[in-house]
C-alpha cells in the first residue's frame, strides 16, 4: 500500500466531542477507524468552548469508561438562578429530577480525556489533516491534505462520519436536493467573555435586565464565563474591559452579592442562530454535532447533543458490524435522532426568549416582555412547569426504546 493511501472501516472527520466519542465506541468494539482533524493537537487542546455537561451526556461517557477525570475534577451543579432588579429566584432543578445534575468541565479537558483513551487503545488520529473531497459511495473515500507532510492522502472506508462542524466538508458534501435545511437567525446577539476570575456564584445566573440579558456561567475555580446581550450591529471593539465589567456589575446586581473581577482573556460576539439538517445522513455519510445541527448557547446544549448523536451512531455501527450486517440498521439514524434534536431546539429557543429583551419595536417589546414575565411566573409558581423545565435543562435520560428496537 502506498504511504499516502489508507484503508479502514470508518473515517471520522473532526476530533471534537462527537468524533472522538464515536472513535472510542468503535475502538472498544474492535472496529477499525481513522480520525482526521484539520487543527493541530495543540490547537485542539487550547480551544476554549462549552463547559456544561448535562446528565445524559455524563451517563453516556460513564457507560464507555470515559468519565473518570470528569467525575473526579468536574463540579456537579443542581441549581440555577433567575434574577432581575425586582426579584431573585433559585431553581433547584436537581431536586425535581431525582438528584440528577450537570457537571462543569471545560470541553478542551474532555477532549484531552477522549484522545488519551483512544490513543492508549491504539487508535489513530491524524492531526493537521484537512478533509478535501468525500466520495460518498460503497466503499467510500475521503481525500485529505496533510499539512505537516504537505501531501494529499486518501482514506478508503465503508462509512464516513462527518463530525467537522457547520463549516466542514461533510455537511457541504450532501447535495442540496437530498436534504431539507431549517435555519433561523434570531434578533439577539451576545458578547461572550472569558476571564481569569474565580466564580462569584456557586450556580449559574441568568439575569433579566432592562438593558439586556447577562449571564454568569461556571468553568472552574480560576476561570469564569459571562454573557452580555448587545445590539445586533455591535462589535467587540465597542466593549473595552472597563465597560464590560461595569455592565456586568449593573445587570447582575443583587443586594448582598458582589461580582469578582479578573483579567479578561477573550471576548467575541455570538450571533444567535439555529440550524437543523433533515436527514442527517446521505448514502454512507453520517453527520453528528454541529455538522447536523446548530443551537443557540442558551441552555448549553450544543456539546451535549453532539455526544448523544455520537452514541446513537456508534451503537448502530456496532450493531451493523458485529450483529446484523444489515444496512437498514444504519438508515434509522436520522429517524432516531431528529425528534430529540427538535425537542432540544425548542428548549433552547424557549430559554433564549425567556431571558433576552426584544429590540424590534416598542409594541413588540411590550408584548414579549409580558410573555417573558409569564414564563418566569410559571417557573416560580407552577410545579409541573418547573419540573418539565428542570428535566429538559438537566438532560434527563429519555426513553431509548426506539434505539433498542433498532439494535
Amino acid at each position: 500500500m502506498l504511504n499516502n493511501h489508507f484503508s479502514t472501516k470508518v473515517c471520522i472527520i473532526g476530533a471534537g466531542p462527537a468524533g472522538l466519542l464515536l472513535a472510542n465506541i468503535l475502538q472498544q468494539n474492535n472496529i477499525p477507524c481513522i480520525v482526521v482533524e484539520k487543527c493541530s493537537r495543540e490547537e485542539v487542546f487550547s480551544r476554549a468552548r462549552a463547559g456544561l455537561i448535562d446528565h445524559k451526556a455524563v451517563s453516556i461517557l460513564k457507560q464507555y469508561g470515559l468519565a473518570d477525570r470528569l467525575l473526579r475534577e468536574g463540579k456537579p451543579h443542581g441549581k440555577c438562578e433567575f434574577r432581575s432588579p425586582e426579584y431573585s429566584f433559585l431553581l433547584e432543578y436537581s431536586k425535581m429530577c431525582e438528584g440528577r445534575t450537570h457537571y462543569t468541565y471545560p470541553q478542551q479537558e474532555l477532549l484531552v480525556d477522549l484522545i488519551q483513551k483512544f490513543q492508549e487503545a491504539g487508535g489513530e488520529i491524524r492531526f493537521s489533516t484537512k478533509g478535501l473531497v468525500i466520495k460518498n459511495s460503497y466503499p467510500g473515500q475521503v481525500s485529505c491534505y496533510d499539512e505537516i507532510k504537505q501531501s494529499t492522502i486518501v482514506i478508503d472506508c465503508d462509512f464516513i462520519a462527518g463530525c467537522d462542524g457547520f463549516h466542514g466538508i461533510a455537511r457541504k458534501s450532501i447535495p442540496s436536493e437530498a436534504v431539507d435545511i431549517y435555519y433561523k437567525n434570531y434578533n439577539f446577539s451576545w458578547l461572550a467573555i472569558t476571564a481569569a476570575a474565580p466564580p462569584s456564584t456557586e450556580h449559574i445566573i441568568y439575569a433579566i435586565h432592562p438593558y439586556g440579558f447577562a449571564g454568569h456561567m461556571l468553568r472552574n475555580e480560576k476561570i469564569s464565563r459571562y454573557y452580555l446581550q448587545i445590539s445586533l450591529d455591535d462589535s467587540v471593539d465597542n466593549w473595552p474591559d472597563e465597560r464590560v465589567w461595569s455592565e456586568l456589575h449593573v445587570r447582575l446586581a443583587k443586594d448582598g452579592w458582589s461580582l469578582t473581577e479578573g483579567k479578561i482573556t477573550d471576548k467575541q460576539v455570538l450571533r444567535m442562530r439555529s440550524y437543523v439538517s433533515n436527514p442527517i445522513q446521505y448514502k454512507n455519510l453520517f453527520l453528528a454535532g454541529d455538522a447536523a445541527h446548530i443551537l443557540t448557547p442558551s441552555g448549553g446544549k450544543g456539546m451535549n447533543l453532539a455526544i448523544q448523536d455520537a452514541e446513537v451512531l456508534g451503537k448502530l455501527m456496532v450493531n451493523y458490524y458485529l450483529i446484523s450486517h444489515n444496512d437498514s440498521i444504519l438508515q434509522q439514524y436520522s429517524a432516531i435522532r431528529l425528534p430529540e434534536i427538535w425537542q432540544t431546539q425548542e428548549f433552547s429557543h424557549s430559554l433564549l426568549h425567556m431571558v433576552n429583551i426584544d429590540e424590534q419595536n416598542s409594541e413588540n417589546d411590550r408584548f414579549m416582555k409580558q410573555l417573558q414575565q409569564s414564563k418566569i411566573s410559571q417557573l416560580m409558581s407552577l410545579k409541573t412547569f418547573a419540573a418539565d423545565f428542570s428535566r429538559k435543562y438537566v438532560g434527563s435520560l429519555s426513553d431509548y426504546n426506539e434505539l433498542e428496537m433498532a439494535c
